[in-house]
């Protein structure tokens, strides 16, 4: 077995086997789902257990039954006098294979077939991991379409898994559209990659459907788009790419009429629940373009990217050697990079509540993981070692973080230099 797939295996036995101590075991289930995570799953219980989209169930399962005061969030918002979901329901769509097998579970075992039990729970966290190991898989394809060696394919996976919060997300509160987001774009990537090298029917179709789940899961995320040109290559292919389309007239209509009827589902849902297909569920919340955080969400205490999660500083390293490669590779990873930051940063909450780093970057870490096999597979032989060395640094910095943000040595919401700097790598804290 390639070293690439060991890696991918070895990442799934640590990932599962973590996973089933913190969050399978005891009481523990019962936190699984968290904060907007229980938005993202209500659509499931809503649909298949109690046929009501306005979410009447709410009380009953969240004050009463399964009430916690420190877990407990309202993830209903108010349409003209309807109940709504304030979140999308394009995670519930990828979850969705994982419920129906619960509840078929849950049925047979005799446990309370409300939406909300044990195996209901375990279903998100197993639908997490699987989407991790799809995810993981097709960054994997999209590295081999770079030539990049099986050895730096491997650290890559590792450094990813590992290095950032995509390990958090998966095994700390994996209800979160992140995990789900960051298989759907890194299978899009792929599926770009492939139709610039041969422009086959089935990749416009693939595209489509792809597209289609980004966008249900969170629109933002059809950013996604602006990676285009840097997955083309070059100026040639991206113009023989597109002229290409020319030809591909029907695939591109069904490409197209696919990823609408996707999204249509949310439309759908909003019309049933509170009589209008386009409705604004965030209220007041949105974007201030003007006033950008874009410092803040890198570098600031609170919760930036690169002080929490280095691994992802690191990574744009490999900028440098794409900008080597090709002027068109650099200019347009880095133009994708700043657009990004600028407009995430740009969200009235630039900090987007409780989390552990700048969680809406998880999404995005294929592109990351590009760079960082970039920065892996060009370094010189003599300065590897210093990268390995950084890597492996990296790796226990954001292992050490991650277990003082889940026992709250690290604030969800409030940190500051001073308590950053008091806490920092202080696990003696936690072991006495």
């Amino acid at each position: 077995m390639r070293n690439s797939r060991l890696a991918l295996l070895g990442i799934m036995a640590i990932m599962t086997i973590v996973s089933s101590n913190l969050n399978w075991t005891r009481g523990h289930w019962k936190f699984i789902l968290q904060a907007d995570a229980k938005g993202y799953y209500a659509y499931l219980p809503a649909t298949f257990i109690y046929h009501d989209l306005n979410f009447g169930f709410f009380d009953h399962i969240e004050r009463e039954k399964y009430h916690d005061p420190d877990l407990f969030y309202d993830y209903r918002a108010d349409h003209e006098g309807q109940t709504i979901n304030k979140y999308y329901c394009g995670t519930a769509l990828a979850q969705l294979p994982f419920f129906l097998t619960a509840h078929l579970v849950t049925r047979l075992t005799g446990l309370d077939l409300d939406g909300y039990s044990r195996w209901y729970m375990i279903s998100v966290n197993l639908a997490a991991l699987f989407y991790l190991w799809l995810g993981l898989l097709f960054l994997l394809k999209l590295l081999e379409t770079y030539s990049i060696s099986q050895n730096n394919q491997a650290l890559t996976l590792l450094s990813l898994a590992f290095g950032t919060n995509l390990f958090y997300y998966t095994v700390g509160e994996p209800g979160l559209s992140h995990i789900v987001s960051f298989a759907a774009i890194a299978s899009f990537l792929w599926t770009i990659r492939a139709y610039f090298s041969d422009a086959k029917n089935n990749h416009l179709i693939l595209l489509g459907l792809l597209l289609g789940v980004i966008v249900l899961i969170r629109p933002v995320n059809g950013l996604v788009l602006l990676l285009v040109p840097f997955l083309a290559g070059s100026k040639k292919r991206l113009s023989d790419g597109l002229q290409t389309l020319k030809s591909r007239r029907s695939a591109l209509l069904l490409s197209l009429l696919t990823m609408l009827m996707l999204i249509s589902i949310q439309l759908v849902i909003y019309k049933i629940s509170a009589g209008s297909f386009l409705i604004y569920s965030y209220g007041e919340e949105g974007f201030n373009f003007l006033d950008p955080h874009i410092y803040d969400i890198l570098f600031s205490y609170r919760k930036g990217l690169f002080v929490y999660t280095p691994m992802y500083l690191l990574s744009l390293g490999g900028l440098w050697y794409l900008h080597q490669k090709s002027v068109f590779l650099g200019w347009t990873a880095l133009g994708f990079f700043f657009i990004l930051t600028y407009i995430l940063s740009s969200w009235w909450m630039w900090y987007y509540g409780g989390s552990f780093s700048s969680r809406v970057f998880v999404e995005y870490l294929p592109f990351f993981g590009v760079s960082l096999a970039f920065l892996l597979n060009e370094t010189q032989r003599q300065k590897r070692h210093l990268v390995m060395i950084m890597i492996f640094v990296l790796i226990v910095i954001c292992q050490i973080q991650t277990y003082q943000y889940r026992y709250y040595e690290i604030h969800w919401s409030e940190m500051t230099k001073e308590a950053y700097w008091d806490v920092f790598l202080r696990i003696d804290r936690l072991i006495r």
